[in-house]
């Protein structure tokens, strides 16, 4: 009995604070702020929101997971990756070129991360299913080039967040290479 009376009030517990992540980070505009601290909210469009739609236990209802996927989709979405700020958003800088302060700068201000892209494609079947295998497919085909640019078989750490999408960094990035293969092995479990 009093395992049951645990999982009940952790069951409530749960569903409270689902409720409040919706109310406090979902906004008017569909998407999720970045961070609230207080009466103050960064509304910079980031990559950050994908987890929630992505993730198994998500405190979203589906539409919401629709229109964080759709902000994403349309602000942060490159051929190589998750931008780390929406070209909308102040302060975008997304050529990870120049000296090391200019570098550093521009990492989480506009450039492209790969390893993002497996967390978006992951929401992306959640929401599409089947139907969105063939979308994604399409999307990693634009990796193959990429395995002999740099380092033979391998992904750059990151990319420019604008054309043509440069890689830049490190010559290989395990964390990207994983999360390609680890959308590849999410791909498969839909082709039986």
């Amino acid at each position: 009995a009093g395992n049951n009376a645990l999982a009940e009030s952790l069951g409530a517990l749960a569903e409270k604070s689902g409720k409040s992540f919706g109310n406090v980070f979902l906004n008017e505009y569909g998407y999720l702020l970045d961070y609230v601290d207080g009466n103050m909210m960064e509304w910079s469009v980031r990559p950050n929101m994908i987890f929630a739609v992505a993730f198994d236990y998500s405190p979203l209802n589906s539409s919401q997971k629709k229109g964080v996927l759709d902000i994403v989709t349309k602000e942060l979405l490159t051929p190589k990756g998750l931008r780390s700020l929406s070209p909308k958003s102040g302060g975008y800088n997304p050529n990870y070129v120049g000296p090391q302060i200019q570098r550093d700068y521009a990492y989480h201000q506009g450039t492209a991360w790969p390893w993002l892209a497996g967390f978006y494609f992951e929401a992306y079947l959640r929401i599409y299913k089947m139907s969105g295998i063939g979308f994604i497919e399409r999307y990693l085909i634009g990796y193959e080039d990429e395995m002999s640019s740099h380092c033979i078989g391998s992904i750059s750490e990151l990319f420019d967040g604008n054309p043509p999408f440069k890689g830049r960094g490190a010559i290989s990035f395990a964390m990207n290479v994983a999360e390609i293969l680890r959308i590849l092995y999410l791909l498969s479990k839909y082709n039986y």
